[in-house]
């Protein structure tokens, strides 16, 4: 019956590949796959993680995984529930390739360098970049608080600016005399000019006919008939030139802007006013 070294060598042989680039492939350190090939599995090591690297090894060589596990159970080569110290190296790379649900996952090669260790108990710490389980609180970069100051001093100077200038205009526009509104003017209406007239004083009783000229000098629109009793004022419109016929005309007068004018003629007259 073929050991568990002798199963594992060959099934690397018939896949073709070096003990390198199975390392490389499971992430396992080679001298560890040598040593499993060559049945040696004192590799300084908890129980937990050879079986973890064997189970991976196997799993990558397309073998029986909890076959191999259990034949190196058989060995007789787990330290009785007493797990040994690992080297600190081990915890620098961890095999993610286990299968079964039940085997923890194993480490990979130990990387050269050793984990950072865990900072004194009497270092202080500022408990206000810390959260529960170590994050930090602040998920972003943190913001100087000078330029907070900063920032705020020119805004307030920006605002104390803006009042000043409205102050300023305030003022000059209070300070300024508001033109006075236009008043607005009347038109003025054209009066017309004072029709003239002329007054027919009758001295006595007579019959007066009172007709516009006309250019050819004969008597055209009548402007007044009728009869003038003594001590009567008739006031006649005086358009142009005019016509004045008087039964008797020496029982006539014609006041003219306050004054009076006696005709000179008797009986029956037709008399021109211009």
């Amino acid at each position: 019956m073929q050991t568990i070294g002798e199963r594992l060598e060959e099934a690397r042989k018939r896949k073709g590949i070096s003990i390198r680039e199975a390392a490389e492939a499971t992430k396992i350190r080679g001298d560890y796959l040598q040593k499993f090939e060559s049945n040696q599995f004192d590799l300084n090591l908890a129980d937990l993680y050879v079986r973890g690297f064997l189970r991976g090894y196997a799993h990558f060589l397309k073998l029986p995984a909890d076959k191999i596990v259990n034949d190196f159970n058989g060995l007789g080569l787990a330290s009785g529930g007493r797990a040994r110290t690992p080297s600190r190296e081990v915890y620098g790379r961890m095999d993610l390739s286990v299968a079964s649900g039940d085997e923890p996952v194993a480490p990979a090669s130990a990387p050269s360098q050793a984990p950072a260790e865990a900072p004194p108990a009497n270092t202080r710490r500022d408990p206000a970049s810390f959260t529960r389980g170590g994050g930090n609180l602040h998920s972003g970069p943190s913001i100087d608080p000078a330029l907070l100051i900063k920032g705020g001093l020119v805004v307030v100077g920006l605002i104390i600016l803006l009042l000043i200038i409205w102050g300023i205009k305030s003022l000059v526009g209070g300070s300024t005399a508001k033109a006075p509104a236009p008043v607005a003017q009347t038109p003025v209406v054209q009066q017309p000019a004072p029709a003239r007239t002329f007054t027919l004083v009758a001295l006595d009783t007579l019959y007066v006919t009172v007709a516009r000229r006309n250019p050819d000098g004969r008597s055209g629109e009548e402007i007044f008939k009728g009869t003038l009793v003594r001590g009567q004022n008739q006031v006649i419109p005086r358009p142009g030139p005019l016509l004045i016929t008087a039964s008797a005309a020496e029982n006539l007068e014609i006041e003219i802007n306050g004054r009076r004018f006696p005709t000179d003629q008797k009986g029956y007259k037709t008399m021109q006013l211009q």
